[in-house]
């Protein structure tokens, strides 16, 4: 089969599983019950990828073979064919959801067997642009400040025009000082740190020119996954926090210490697929009209540099 055609089927099973899991958690909406919304979107989107003609295995997922109600690490999923990473986030950002707050979203990338980073469920350092700068133009070593510095004088514009996206948690306060000295805008966002990197991709749109911070290492996987379709910039390293999560990350063959390119977290093609859950700053909301659900994804596609904007309405059931 063809590296296009490959493109092409994975794109719409990860467009249908994402669209479906957004529409499922999106009728639990503002009811702050977000364990609820989160199991609605791991049941539609496993129904989804049940039935589709792949044979899929998670490598990202929301727990190990234990936590079997969720899309767990190492589950077999799909009726067979190409041979398949998995990485999901079947609802990003539940406490968004819960309380009806902007940029909920379902998430999944996609990957020949192989394709996917097999990251630890620790933390993880990032940093992010996106597409159009010189090679190498951000590294992880660097200060943020002169991260800043360095992609203020790439764009041409002054450092006050650049906006950096944090997770609003203590762990970042130094950043976010050190930036406000220099100037630069700061968008903080209380979860959903995919999001946070994803919007780097489309900065016109977003408002957000670079990622910093640290955040949930599988999320930072799929994230990856939407920085190489959009031919963006990406580093992260692992952030154990203890000696448990030091072996662990040893025991998966990952260097804790090492840095981490796109090509060490997504070596080769992929497909990443997001679906809005509540408005937010890429894409609108499910929105229920007429006994119909409507539902806005974006699919990107590396195999054949295809980005897609879809509008679907679903019968809503």
């Amino acid at each position: 089969m063809s590296d296009v055609n490959t493109g092409f089927i994975l794109s719409m099973i990860a467009q249908h599983a994402t669209e479906v899991a957004a529409i499922a958690s999106a009728r639990l909406t503002g009811f702050g019950r977000k364990n609820d919304a989160d199991q609605a979107a791991v049941d539609a989107m496993r129904r989804a990828f049940q039935t589709a003609p792949f044979s899929g295995k998670v490598v990202i997922g929301e727990g190990e073979i234990d936590e079997a109600p969720m899309l767990y690490i190492g589950e077999q999923l799909g009726a067979g064919g190409i041979k398949t990473d998995i990485a999901v986030d079947p609802l990003e950002g539940t406490k968004l959801c819960a309380s009806d707050a902007p940029n909920a979203m379902t998430v999944v990338a996609l990957a020949p067997e192989g394709g996917l980073l097999h990251a630890p469920d620790m933390y993880m350092d990032k940093l992010a642009i996106g597409a159009g700068y010189p090679a190498g133009l951000i590294d992880l070593d660097l200060s943020p400040r002169e991260n800043v510095q360095r992609l203020a004088k790439a764009k041409g514009v002054s450092v006050s025009a650049i906006r950096a996206c944090l997770l609003d948690r203590p762990r970042h306060e130094a950043i976010i000082e050190d930036l406000r000295s220099l100037g630069a805008g700061i968008r903080l966002i209380p979860d959903g740190d995919v999001a946070g990197v994803f919007w780097t991709t489309e900065a016109a749109r977003s408002g957000v020119d670079i990622y910093f911070g640290s955040g949930g290492a599988p999320e930072g996987v799929l994230a990856a996954a939407a920085i190489r379709c959009a031919g963006g910039q990406m580093q992260a390293r692992l952030k154990p926090e203890n000696d448990q999560e030091e072996q662990r990350a040893r025991a998966m063959g990952r260097d804790v210490h090492a840095k981490l390119t796109l090509d060490d977290m997504v070596p080769g093609n992929v497909v990443f697929a997001a679906s809005g859950v509540t408005h937010g700053s890429m894409f609108d909301g499910v929105h229920f009209e007429a006994g119909q659900a409507h539902v806005e994804t974006l699919v990107w596609d590396s195999f054949s540099k295809r980005k897609s904007r879809v509008r679907s309405i679903y019968p809503d059931a």
